[in-house]
Protein backbone atom coordinates (compact mmCIF):
# COMPACT_ATOMS: atom_id res chain seq x y z
CA UNK A 1 0.00 0.00 0.00
CA UNK A 2 1.22 3.52 -0.19
CA UNK A 3 1.43 3.50 3.68
CA UNK A 4 4.09 1.31 3.37
CA UNK A 5 5.71 2.76 0.57
CA UNK A 6 5.88 6.18 2.75
CA UNK A 7 7.27 4.00 5.36
CA UNK A 8 10.22 2.10 3.37
CA UNK A 9 11.14 5.81 1.90
CA UNK A 10 10.75 7.03 5.38
CA UNK A 11 13.39 4.23 6.52
CA UNK A 12 15.87 4.98 3.72
CA UNK A 13 16.20 8.77 4.60
CA UNK A 14 16.26 7.87 8.13
CA UNK A 15 18.23 5.45 8.33
CA UNK A 16 20.61 6.74 5.25
CA UNK A 17 20.68 3.52 2.51
CA UNK A 18 18.89 2.05 -0.10
CA UNK A 19 15.43 0.44 0.59
CA UNK A 20 16.24 -3.04 0.75
CA UNK A 21 15.52 -6.36 -1.93
CA UNK A 22 13.17 -8.74 -1.51
CA UNK A 23 13.94 -12.08 -3.19
CA UNK A 24 13.93 -15.94 -2.46
CA UNK A 25 16.17 -17.62 0.01
CA UNK A 26 19.58 -19.68 -2.00
CA UNK A 27 21.85 -21.81 -0.69
CA UNK A 28 24.64 -19.81 -0.46
CA UNK A 29 22.11 -17.76 2.00
CA UNK A 30 23.46 -19.95 5.20
CA UNK A 31 26.18 -17.59 6.54
CA UNK A 32 23.89 -14.04 5.65
CA UNK A 33 21.25 -15.90 7.65
CA UNK A 34 23.87 -17.13 10.60
CA UNK A 35 24.64 -13.74 10.96
CA UNK A 36 21.22 -12.29 10.93
CA UNK A 37 19.74 -14.18 13.79
CA UNK A 38 22.66 -13.74 15.73
CA UNK A 39 22.17 -9.99 15.35
CA UNK A 40 18.64 -9.83 16.66
CA UNK A 41 17.79 -9.17 20.15
CA UNK A 42 17.35 -11.72 22.34
CA UNK A 43 13.63 -9.83 22.80
CA UNK A 44 13.20 -10.29 18.78
CA UNK A 45 15.31 -13.56 18.58
CA UNK A 46 12.07 -15.02 21.61
CA UNK A 47 8.86 -12.90 19.46
CA UNK A 48 9.90 -14.92 16.84
CA UNK A 49 11.09 -18.39 17.69
CA UNK A 50 9.49 -18.55 21.01
CA UNK A 51 13.30 -18.84 22.31
CA UNK A 52 16.37 -17.20 22.46
CA UNK A 53 18.70 -18.16 19.24
CA UNK A 54 21.83 -16.33 19.50
CA UNK A 55 23.99 -19.36 18.60
CA UNK A 56 21.39 -20.74 15.60
CA UNK A 57 22.46 -24.95 14.85
CA UNK A 58 23.22 -25.51 11.55
CA UNK A 59 19.79 -27.07 11.21
CA UNK A 60 17.84 -24.24 12.07
CA UNK A 61 19.84 -22.57 9.47
CA UNK A 62 19.12 -24.72 6.95
CA UNK A 63 15.52 -25.06 7.46
CA UNK A 64 15.51 -21.07 7.48
CA UNK A 65 16.34 -21.18 3.47
CA UNK A 66 15.11 -24.00 2.16
CA UNK A 67 12.79 -24.04 -0.46
CA UNK A 68 10.42 -26.58 -2.07
CA UNK A 69 6.93 -27.94 -2.83
CA UNK A 70 5.79 -27.27 1.06
CA UNK A 71 8.31 -24.26 1.72
CA UNK A 72 8.86 -21.05 0.72
CA UNK A 73 11.13 -18.54 1.86
CA UNK A 74 12.21 -14.97 1.69
CA UNK A 75 14.89 -12.34 2.56
CA UNK A 76 15.22 -8.77 2.76
CA UNK A 77 18.76 -7.67 1.82
CA UNK A 78 20.22 -4.28 2.05
CA UNK A 79 23.74 -3.53 1.08
CA UNK A 80 24.66 -7.37 1.10
CA UNK A 81 23.22 -8.21 4.53
CA UNK A 82 19.76 -9.59 5.28
CA UNK A 83 17.74 -7.33 7.67
CA UNK A 84 14.11 -9.33 7.36
CA UNK A 85 13.16 -13.22 6.79
CA UNK A 86 9.65 -14.41 6.07
CA UNK A 87 8.84 -18.01 5.50
CA UNK A 88 5.39 -20.49 5.08
CA UNK A 89 5.07 -24.15 5.16
CA UNK A 90 2.15 -25.96 3.34
CA UNK A 91 0.29 -28.15 5.90
CA UNK A 92 -0.59 -26.80 8.73
CA UNK A 93 -4.37 -25.99 10.35
CA UNK A 94 -4.04 -23.12 7.44
CA UNK A 95 -2.97 -23.79 3.54
CA UNK A 96 -0.10 -22.00 4.48
CA UNK A 97 1.85 -21.15 7.65
CA UNK A 98 3.85 -18.78 7.95
CA UNK A 99 6.73 -16.58 10.52
CA UNK A 100 8.67 -13.72 9.93
CA UNK A 101 11.44 -11.52 11.71
CA UNK A 102 13.02 -8.14 10.86
CA UNK A 103 16.10 -7.10 12.18
CA UNK A 104 15.75 -4.77 15.32
CA UNK A 105 16.98 -1.39 13.66
CA UNK A 106 14.31 -1.85 10.52
CA UNK A 107 11.12 -2.76 12.74
CA UNK A 108 8.36 -0.49 12.21
CA UNK A 109 9.29 0.76 8.85
CA UNK A 110 6.88 -1.26 6.63
CA UNK A 111 9.20 -4.25 5.96
CA UNK A 112 7.17 -7.02 7.98
CA UNK A 113 4.39 -6.27 6.43
CA UNK A 114 5.79 -6.38 2.79
CA UNK A 115 7.69 -9.38 3.66
CA UNK A 116 4.22 -11.18 4.27
CA UNK A 117 2.78 -9.42 0.92
CA UNK A 118 5.19 -11.00 -1.15
CA UNK A 119 4.93 -14.61 0.46
CA UNK A 120 1.30 -14.89 0.28
CA UNK A 121 1.56 -13.33 -3.49
CA UNK A 122 3.55 -16.54 -3.69
CA UNK A 123 1.55 -18.79 -1.97
CA UNK A 124 -1.84 -18.09 -3.49
CA UNK A 125 -0.07 -18.45 -6.86
CA UNK A 126 -0.03 -22.07 -5.25
CA UNK A 127 -3.20 -21.99 -4.59
CA UNK A 128 -3.36 -21.00 -1.09
CA UNK A 129 -6.21 -18.90 0.32
CA UNK A 130 -6.40 -19.58 4.08
CA UNK A 131 -3.12 -18.53 6.29
CA UNK A 132 -2.22 -19.01 10.07
CA UNK A 133 0.75 -17.95 12.59
CA UNK A 134 1.17 -19.09 15.96
CA UNK A 135 2.24 -15.46 17.55
CA UNK A 136 3.50 -14.98 20.91
CA UNK A 137 1.00 -12.83 23.40
CA UNK A 138 3.34 -10.09 23.97
CA UNK A 139 4.29 -9.44 20.51
CA UNK A 140 2.06 -6.30 20.40
CA UNK A 141 3.04 -4.86 17.09
CA UNK A 142 2.47 -8.53 15.30
CA UNK A 143 -1.11 -8.84 16.71
CA UNK A 144 -1.78 -5.55 15.24
CA UNK A 145 -0.68 -5.71 11.99
CA UNK A 146 -2.73 -9.17 11.92
CA UNK A 147 -5.62 -7.09 12.92
CA UNK A 148 -4.86 -4.28 10.39
CA UNK A 149 -4.51 -6.49 7.60
CA UNK A 150 -7.27 -9.25 8.53
CA UNK A 151 -10.11 -7.99 10.60
CA UNK A 152 -11.94 -10.88 10.75
CA UNK A 153 -9.16 -13.56 11.49
CA UNK A 154 -9.94 -16.16 13.94
CA UNK A 155 -7.74 -15.74 17.57
CA UNK A 156 -7.25 -18.29 19.46
CA UNK A 157 -5.32 -18.03 23.04
CA UNK A 158 -3.35 -20.91 24.09
CA UNK A 159 -0.77 -20.83 26.60
CA UNK A 160 0.41 -17.38 26.39
CA UNK A 161 0.58 -18.20 22.04
CA UNK A 162 -2.27 -16.96 19.92
CA UNK A 163 -2.98 -18.57 17.37
CA UNK A 164 -3.98 -16.69 13.96
CA UNK A 165 -6.13 -18.28 10.90
CA UNK A 166 -7.20 -15.56 8.37
CA UNK A 167 -8.45 -15.78 4.60
CA UNK A 168 -5.95 -14.38 2.30
CA UNK A 169 -7.51 -11.97 0.09
CA UNK A 170 -6.32 -11.55 -3.24
CA UNK A 171 -7.19 -8.79 -4.39
CA UNK A 172 -5.67 -7.12 -1.86
CA UNK A 173 -2.45 -9.11 -2.04
CA UNK A 174 -1.98 -8.52 -5.48
CA UNK A 175 -2.75 -4.46 -5.26
CA UNK A 176 -0.27 -4.19 -2.57
CA UNK A 177 1.86 -5.54 -5.12
CA UNK A 178 1.45 -2.63 -7.66
CA UNK A 179 2.04 0.02 -4.85
CA UNK A 180 5.35 0.74 -5.75
CA UNK A 181 6.92 -0.87 -2.40
CA UNK A 182 10.69 -2.15 -2.22
CA UNK A 183 11.31 -4.73 -5.15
Amino acid sequence: MIDRLRCMVKAESMLGTQMPLIRPTRADDEEGIRRFLSGLSVHTQTLRFFAGVSRPAAAVVRALIEVSERRDALVAVREGEIIGHAMSYRGGVADVEIAVVVTDRWQGFGLGPELVSRLLLRATVRGATTVGMDVLGENRRALRMIRKIWPGAEMKVASGCVEVTAMIHQGEVFAEQGSGAAP
